[in-house]
């Protein structure tokens, strides 16, 4: 089983901005929230226990990794999408909207979707059979997601997993 957390909240978050590689913390509700989901998870087997190399996933991984005693590993592949110039933007920006739609091309500046997914699917299919935790980003989860579960057009670009959430994949 998979189990895929977004990390904690950060003040871009609670601003509905785009937030990529720009290396924000968490902010308080983001901790608290971390916690919450520590406390959530403490009872699994988990084998693998991964995270991104932001601050704001491994503050998250920290807080989980402290409540459960399970150690983790910074994976470079985890890290959020890079969104280019869009980074910083309202999320309703009409011109994001409209670049999130074009799946193979690249953000001016940044990744494409299919980038994430040639970076993201490996790491998916390594850990094929293990119990595994991954404290990643939005992106991510909407890439691990499609991975696991058929999308529409609409329903992909419109996904959204919750701060702090996790979802579990089999």
């Amino acid at each position: 089983m998979i189990y895929v957390v977004r990390h904690g909240e950060t003040e871009w978050n609670a601003m509905n901005k785009v937030l990529g590689r720009t290396d924000m913390p968490l902010n308080d509700t983001g901790i608290q929230q971390a916690h919450e989901i520590a406390c959530a998870l403490k009872d699994l087997n988990i084998e693998v226990f991964l995270c991104s190399p932001l601050i704001r996933a491994r503050q998250t991984a920290d807080v989980i990794s402290n409540e459960t005693g399970i150690d983790y590993k910074v994976d470079e592949r985890l890290i959020e999408q890079d969104f280019g110039s869009f980074e910083g933007v309202y999320r309703y920006d009409e011109a994001y909207q409209n670049a999130k739609r074009e799946y193979f091309a690249r953000y001016p500046g940044g990744e494409s979707f299919f980038d994430l997914a040639a970076r993201v699917f490996p790491l998916i299919k390594e850990l094929e059979g293990k119990d595994a935790l991954l404290v990643t980003h939005g992106g991510i989860c909407r890439i691990i997601r499609n991975y696991f579960e058929d999308m529409g057009n609409e329903e992909f670009v419109q996904f959204s997993q919750g701060n702090c959430e996790v979802r579990m994949y089999p």
